[in-house]
């Protein structure tokens, strides 16, 4: 098409070899606003507030979160918030699904993974901030697969799984084009060559979000695994 997300232009810059794009590729020079923000000027991200139908308050550093996943989604960059445990990850990423919902925008279904203990909590949240937000859950003997959840899928806007089930229900998920899939409790990827570390990498989305208030457990691996996923 002639045209490529800043995150595929850094990608081509500085992360490929000479046999996928035919020539040798050097470096990138870049200049305007996106100069700006790579080089850290934070004034670049606009200030967003919590959206009209979100029901609840924004910390001020949750607007910032939101803010910051919004300004970084437009240009195609994956993402790691890792505020810590507590500080409401789940409600700056529901404030983010409404927001992209705004003046009737219809954004691609997002897919959330988590271990299975945090499913209720994501549904409960989901009911009390953003009850707006079609949720799925892709959990249980009863869940739906193949064209049945192909068709399930489409009348959501976010669909909740685990990380076991990705793995084992993959050959139906990888079938859908996500909007965005987002890992909660992202160190649950810490092993790059895990079965459900391989799964969410081979899914197709337009973003990628982790969610963690720990991206590094034990060693810096862990982090590059979760950054691997990410880009």
């Amino acid at each position: 098409s002639g045209t490529m997300t800043v995150a595929e232009a850094l990608r081509v810059a500085y992360g490929t070899d000479p046999g996928e794009t035919g020539v040798p590729i050097v470096g990138m020079e870049l200049d305007g606003w996106i100069k700006s923000a790579l080089g850290g000027a934070n004034e670049q991200v606009p200030t967003l507030d919590a959206p009209p139908n979100f029901k609840g308050t924004l910390r001020p550093y949750q607007a910032r979160g939101l803010s910051w996943m919004s300004f970084l989604e437009r240009f195609g960059f994956g993402m790691c918030l890792a505020d810590d445990m507590g500080l409401g990850k789940t409600i700056q990423m529901l404030a983010l699904l409404l927001h992209e919902r705004l003046h009737g925008a219809k954004p691609g279904p997002t897919l959330l993974v988590v271990p299975m203990s945090v499913v209720s909590n994501w549904l409960r949240e989901s009911k009390r901030f953003s009850p707006e937000i079609r949720v799925l859950i892709h959990h249980g003997v009863e869940r739906k697969i193949g064209e049945d959840l192909l068709k399930a899928v489409e009348e959501s806007d976010l669909v909740i799984t685990t990380y076991a089930l990705v793995h084992r229900d993959l050959g139906s998920l990888e079938r859908i084009h996500w909007g965005r899939i987002v890992l909660d409790e992202a160190q649950c990827i810490k092993n790059p060559v895990a079965k459900q570390a391989q799964a969410v990498r081979a899914m197709i989305a337009d973003r990628r979000v982790a969610l963690t208030g720990t991206p590094v457990e034990n060693r810096l691996s862990e982090l590059w695994s979760i950054m691997d996923f990410l880009n």
